[in-house]
């Protein structure tokens, strides 16, 4: 292991520092869509740090854009979960039957929202779920989408929709102000 101050440790010291950089200037944000794709907080630490691990077994080839590779990585490691466990036919059902009575507060509420949210996203296939991250959790245009995945922007578009509409099949029972998915607010 190098001491500080010496570099003879083939850039290794260097790579951390620039990670470590990344990591406080956007690791909340990395932290948000490993979570997102994996379903869990639990799962989203691995994912990111299975990401983290290849980022810096590679870093002499993506020194130049860590934060794309990062996230190309963290994208398609989740992908490969999925595909390797086949989790979407393991997933339980989406969705409580219902409630009765009104006894939670909103935060309870808020938060079983975020879950159902969670665990609807997870009944995806992998495509329409990634690109559902991207676009919504993430921000990024259907343009950077594309460019991040690899594919062409009709490929993302049809993504796009198809997973919403599959969201808002799975959403349509839910009850409530504001649970329904929908394009365009009322």
């Amino acid at each position: 292991m190098a001491r500080e101050g010496n570099r003879t440790d083939v850039g290794r010291s260097p790579a951390r520092d620039d990670v470590a950089r990344l990591l406080a200037e956007r690791g909340d944000h990395l932290m948000r869509a490993a979570i997102a794709l994996a379903g869990g907080r639990a799962d989203g630490e691995d994912l990111l740090q299975a990401a983290l691990e290849r980022l810096l077994r590679r870093w002499s080839r993506v020194r130049s854009d860590p934060e794309g590779y990062l996230r190309r990585t963290l994208y398609n490691l989740a992908a490969d979960g999925w595909r390797r466990r086949g989790a979407l036919q393991r997933k339980l059902p989406l969705l409580h039957t219902g409630r009765d009575g009104d006894t939670s507060t909103k935060a309870v509420d808020a938060v079983d929202l975020r879950d159902a949210l969670g665990r609807a996203l997870a009944q995806l296939p992998p495509m329409q779920r990634t690109v559902l991250v991207l676009r919504y959790w993430e921000g990024l245009t259907q343009a950077e989408t594309a460019e991040l995945l690899g594919c062409p922007e009709g490929t993302v578009k049809s993504a796009t929709a198809r997973g919403l509409r599959r969201l808002r099949e799975l959403t349509a029972s839910w009850t409530g102000p504001g649970q329904q998915l929908t394009e365009e607010r009322s």
